[in-house]
């Protein structure tokens, strides 16, 4: 497996979690909840859906990252410079990570606790993700004066099971990406629907 230099990795993903956080800003806070709710088939994820799903996991995942983070620091323990993804860590990150078209290289079922419905104020659902995002762009900065291979998280599906902190980071990133991809093809599904029908309407 590739060995990153831990700083242009945190920059890397500092980057990918920039561009999804300015998406958010100034584009999801404009679109119309009906358009936000709209799926783009009957068993398909309305963008509403996919960011309910998104805070699901950052709800869990960046509070773990900040404690980890936090324990660390007390302990005085120093950086290096490079960061070594383990096999299963690389494993999860590849399993997440969209293609160049946006699409994902394998379908996959949401585990039952982080799957959420289409109701709920938009507004609300939006705001926290953007929160999340800041949150998440704090971390990575705090990061850079850490080792990434010591420090380990458990994962949110098997406790038990716990990951290098640079491979926690570049598996949320990765997921992060999936379902905002996802969420952009539900919103412009929903946009080109609702055009034809005020075409039809006209």
């Amino acid at each position: 497996m590739k060995t990153h230099n831990s700083a242009q990795l945190l920059q890397q993903l500092h980057q990918q979690t920039e561009n999804i956080l300015n998406l958010a800003v100034q584009q999801w806070q404009m679109i119309s909840p009906a358009i936000f709710k709209q799926p783009p088939a009957p068993d398909a994820w309305s963008a509403m859906q996919c960011l309910g799903h998104l805070n699901a996991y950052g709800d869990y995942y960046l509070p773990a990252i900040e404690k980890a983070i936090s324990e660390v620091r007390q302990q005085n323990k120093t950086s290096i410079s490079t960061f070594k993804p383990g096999w299963l860590g690389n494993y999860f990150t590849n399993l997440m990570m969209p293609n160049e078209n946006g699409v994902p290289s394998k379908k996959m079922k949401a585990p039952k606790n982080y799957t959420t419905n289409n109701e709920g104020d938009t507004d609300c659902t939006i705001a926290k993700f953007i929160d999340q995002q800041e949150k998440l762009l704090l971390l990575l900065e705090e990061a850079k004066n850490i080792d990434l291979n010591t420090i380990r998280i458990p994962i949110s599906i098997a406790k038990f099971i716990k990951l290098k902190l640079g491979d926690v980071f570049m598996f949320l990133i990765a997921h992060n990406l999936r379902h905002v991809k996802q969420a952009e093809r539900a919103i412009s599904t929903a946009t080109i629907n609702k055009n034809d029908r005020s075409l039809l309407v006209a």
